[in-house]
């Protein structure tokens, strides 16, 4: 279960940019819970200056660069063990989801459920959700997840175990590698049932 806003609201926003298996990826905090997560851009200073982009509604939101400490640094260094190959589930990582619309937040609370290894196909994660025939909207809700990898978006696939569209940087290269990463077997390929 995510929490949603936890008394971060007033909190300035923080970020950093740290390297990875795959490349400089970037995270942004208030207080103790994560609020985005940046994939890796084409360079680290893109991955940096993304993640500290100003969201939409949000004129007076300024991004500092700090260094991580706390819950903030011990997310980091599961992420960067979880792209190294040691898996960890990332749930216990604390997210600020209070912003988000609800069913999005729900179609991240299925998806947040999905160990390594494992993957849903958008019509799973609709009719968990209680909305069967969105799959469409569920994929339109995972496009638009601003915490890839700890809501890890990369788990859930076409009905067919095909690999169509992923708005992170990279786009499908980006999550066949972390499908690798985690020994997902049996996607990219369709099957016969």
């Amino acid at each position: 279960m995510m929490p949603g806003r936890v008394g971060a609201i007033n909190l300035p926003t923080a970020a950093t940019l740290f390297d990875t298996a795959i490349g400089h990826c970037a995270i942004a905090w208030r207080g103790a819970t994560v609020i985005r997560f940046q994939l890796p851009e084409a360079s680290p200073a893109a991955t940096l200056a993304r993640i500290a982009r100003r969201r939409a509604g949000h004129l007076d939101e300024e991004v500092r660069e700090e260094k991580p400490t706390g819950v903030i640094a011990e997310a980091i260094a599961a992420i960067h063990a979880h792209l190294a190959g040691e898996l960890d589930d990332l749930r216990w990582i604390p997210l600020d989801t209070g912003e988000i619309p609800q069913f999005h937040r729900a179609v991240y609370d299925v998806t947040r459920a999905v160990d390594p290894g494992h993957t849903l196909s958008y019509g799973q994660v609709a009719d968990r959700v209680g909305a069967p025939g969105a799959a469409q909207a569920v994929g339109q809700a995972l496009g638009r997840n601003p915490i890839p990898l700890i809501i890890p978006c990369h788990r859930v696939l076409a009905a067919d175990h095909a690999l169509h569209g992923f708005s992170a940087p990279g786009g499908i290269d980006t999550k066949q590698r972390l499908l690798a990463i985690e020994r997902t077997s049996g996607f990219g390929e369709p099957t016969l049932f």
